[in-house]
C-alpha cells in the first residue's frame, strides 16, 4: 500500500501493511505482529506533516485515528485524558462537556494552527504551537501521556514519572513508542473580541507589546506575498483577540473564512496576489470587534483537495503542467531581528524565483518541556507556504529556497522547524539543534532494535553518520 502526506503530496511511500487499532489490546497486537515479522513500525494520525515522519518504506504502519475516545475527565482540575488519535474537533467537543467548578465549562488553551483534523498524538510528537502571544509550544499543556514502548510495556510519562521519556516523546516524532493517550491541561472557556490592524512590519512588534498590555491572548500577522509590491513581506494584517464579557456574535460564529471564500482567496494568491491581499484585509477589517469563543476561534478552514480545485479553475489559456502543491517552511528568529530576517527572506525568495502563496508571523515563548526543543528562546515564528511543482526542478528550487531561509534565520540567532521538510544540510541541522546527536543516542538507548522508525528518522540518522 502506498501512503502520502495530505498537504504537499510529495512523500509517496510503499509500506508493508497498515493497521488501524481501536483498542489498547489491538494496538499491543500490532506491536507483537511487527516483532514476529522482524519489521519496524511508523506511526501517524492525519498524515499532515511533510517531512516523512509518518512513514517508513517497506515497514508496518500504525494508523491511530481509530483511537479517539475520552478516557478520563477531571472537571475539578481541568484535566482531559483522551486517546492520541483524537483530532481537535473531538478534543474541543469533549472539553465543552466538562463543567468548571465556578460555572461555565473548560476549553483548550491552544491547538495546532491551520488544520483541525490532525491528531493529539501527532501534535504532541511535533510539539506544535498555536497563535498564543504568551504561550510555549503544546508540550506545556500536556500533564502526562501513556506510552507503549519498544518492549510493549505501557508506561505513564510526565514531568515527575519517566521524566526523560516524557521530554523525548514531546517533540520526538514517534521514535520512542506509540502515544496511546495524553492528558491535556485545560483553561476556563471564555469569549474574545477580534482587534484588527493593517500595519507595517516595523510597527508589528510594538503592536504585539501594545496588544499584550491590553490583555490580548492570541494574535498573528499575515503579510503581503506579492514580490512586485514594495511592501512585500513588510506589511500585513495583524489580528489579535482580547478577553471580553460581550456575547458571542451569532452572525459571525465561525472566526475563519468560509470554505468557498478560502478557495477564492487561494486561487487569487496564485494568479492575482495584490487582489488576494486586498480582499483578505477587507474581510478581517470587516470583522474588527466581532466576538468568538476562544477555543472554537482557533478552528481553521482547511481543504486538502485544494490542488484539485486549482486544476479545475486553471484559465483555459494556461497550458496544463505538472501538479503543484504547497510546501511549508517555518523559521524562528529573536523577536528584535524580525525586520532583518524578513528583508533577508525577501532576497532569498526572489533569488531562487520561488512563489509564496501564504505566509504568517506568530510568537512563541521558550520551550521548557521538549528535549528536542525548537523554541530555544522567545522567538518570532515565520511560516512560508511555497508553490512547488512536482518535478525535479520544482522540488530542487523549493529545497534551495528553504536552505537559504534557514541560513538567514541561523545567522540571526534563530532556528527552523523539523516537521515540514528534509532540506536542511547536516551543518544547518547541528547549528539549529546541537542536541540532535544526543537525541539519536537516547533513541538507540530506549529502542536499540529500532522498532519505531520513519523515513525522516533514517534520513537524519544517515545524514549524521555519513559525514561523521
Amino acid at each position: 500500500m502506498v501512503l502520502n502526506d495530505v498537504h504537499s503530496e510529495l512523500n509517496p511511500t510503499a509500506v508493508a501493511w497498515v493497521a488501524r487499532p481501536t483498542a489498547l489490546g489491538e494496538l499491543l497486537s500490532v506491536l507483537l505482529r511487527a516483532k514476529q515479522e522482524g519489521i519496524s513500525l511508523s506511526i501517524a494520525g492525519a498524515r499532515h506533516a511533510m517531512g516523512g515522519q509518518q512513514f517508513a518504506a517497506g515497514h508496518g504502519h500504525v494508523d491511530m485515528t481509530g483511537l479517539h475516545q475520552v478516557l478520563h475527565a477531571d472537571s475539578a482540575r481541568g484535566l482531559l485524558c483522551m486517546h492520541a488519535g483524537a483530532n481537535w474537533h473531538h478534543i474541543i467537543a469533549a472539553s465543552q462537556q466538562m463543567p468548571a467548578p465556578d460555572g461555565g465549562c473548560w476549553a483548550i488553551r491552544q491547538k495546532q494552527t491551520g488544520v483541525d483534523e490532525v491528531t493529539l498524538g501527532g501534535s504532541i510528537s511535533a510539539n506544535a504551537h498555536g497563535r498564543g502571544l504568551l504561550m510555549q509550544p503544546l508540550g506545556e499543556d500536556i500533564e502526562d501521556l501513556t506510552l507503549i514502548n519498544a518492549e510493549g510495556e505501557v508506561l505513564l510519562c510526565s514531568r515527575t514519572q519517566n521524566a526523560e521519556l516524557f521530554a523525548l516523546v514531546v517533540g520526538g516524532y514517534g521514535l520512542f513508542g506509540v502515544i496511546y493517550a495524553a492528558t491535556l491541561r485545560l483553561t476556563r472557556r471564555q469569549r474574545v473580541r477580534r482587534v484588527v490592524d493593517v500595519l507595517d512590519l516595523s510597527d508589528a512588534m510594538n503592536a504585539v507589546y501594545r496588544r499584550v498590555n491590553e490583555g490580548c491572548l492570541y494574535g498573528d500577522f499575515q503579510f503581503v506575498i506579492d514580490p512586485s509590491d514594495d511592501r512585500f513581506l513588510r506589511r500585513g494584517v495583524f489580528a489579535c483577540y482580547a478577553p471580553t464579557n460581550e456575547p458571542e456574535d451569532e452572525a459571525q460564529v465561525a472566526a475563519d473564512l468560509a470554505p468557498d471564500t478560502w478557495l477564492k482567496l487561494l486561487e487569487l494568491a496564485h494568479h492575482d496576489k495584490a487582489k488576494a491581499f486586498k480582499l483578505y484585509a477587507q474581510h478581517y477589517l470587516g470583522t474588527h470587534g466581532n466576538t468568538y469563543f476562544a477555543d472554537t476561534m482557533q478552528l481553521s478552514t482547511y481543504i486538502p483537495s485544494y490542488a484539485d480545485f486549482l486544476e479545475r479553475t486553471r484559465p483555459p489559456t494556461e497550458p496544463s503542467a505538472a501538479r503543484q502543491t504547497l510546501v511549508i517552511g517555518e523559521h524562528y528568529v529573536p523577536r528584535e531581528q524580525i525586520g532583518e530576517f524578513m528583508a533577508r527572506a525577501a532576497q532569498v525568495l526572489k533569488a531562487h524565483n520561488v512563489e509564496v502563496i501564504y505566509g504568517t508571523i506568530r510568537a512563541i515563548l521558550r520551550d521548557q518541556t521538549s528535549f528536542l526543543a525548537w523554541a530555544q528562546d522567545d522567538f518570532a515564528c515565520v511560516i512560508f507556504n511555497l508553490r512547488t511543482t512536482h518535478s525535479d526542478d520544482g522540488r530542487r528550487q523549493t529545497a534551495n529556497a528553504f536552505r537559504g531561509l534557514i541560513d538567514a534565520a541561523l545567522d540571526l540567532g534563530g532556528s527552523y522547524f523539523l516537521t515540514y521538510h528534509r532540506h536542511a544540510t547536516r551543518e544547518q541541522l547541528l547549528r539549529a539543534y546541537p542536541q540532535f546527536e544526543i537525541f539519536l543516542a537516547r533513541k538507540r538507548h530506549f529502542d536499540p532494535a529500532e522498532r519505531f522508525i520513519s523515513d525522516w528518522y533514517l534520513h537524519h540518522r544517515n545524514l549524521l553518520a555519513a559525514q561523521r
